[in-house]
């Protein structure tokens, strides 16, 4: 995933390079397109990983170490938020 984020890292920074450069507006609004595209792409995965570790595996041995102690419930509303966070 560190990859994924670095190669959207390196398209927002052409994006200010095309910016600087005063390219076409399309181009650019076209990268920032496929930058939030990549993006999106990275919270899918990120999510269904939270949902594997942090709420299937709540309690278990697959629970991330970093998961907080929750009630079903608690997990249940956290992953309403997040989802309506990431939405947006």
């Amino acid at each position: 995933m560190r990859g994924r984020i670095n190669r959207v890292g390196g398209q927002v920074a052409g994006i200010g390079r095309m910016i600087d450069e005063d390219k076409y507006c399309v181009d650019i609004l076209n990268q920032i397109a496929a930058a939030r595209s990549a993006l999106d792409a990275i919270g899918v995965e990120l999510l269904a990983d939270h949902l594997q570790t942090c709420v299937l595996g709540h309690g278990g041995s697959d629970e991330h170490e970093c998961a907080k102690p929750l009630t079903g419930d608690e997990l249940v509303e956290e992953v309403r938020t997040v989802v309506r966070r990431f939405l947006k």
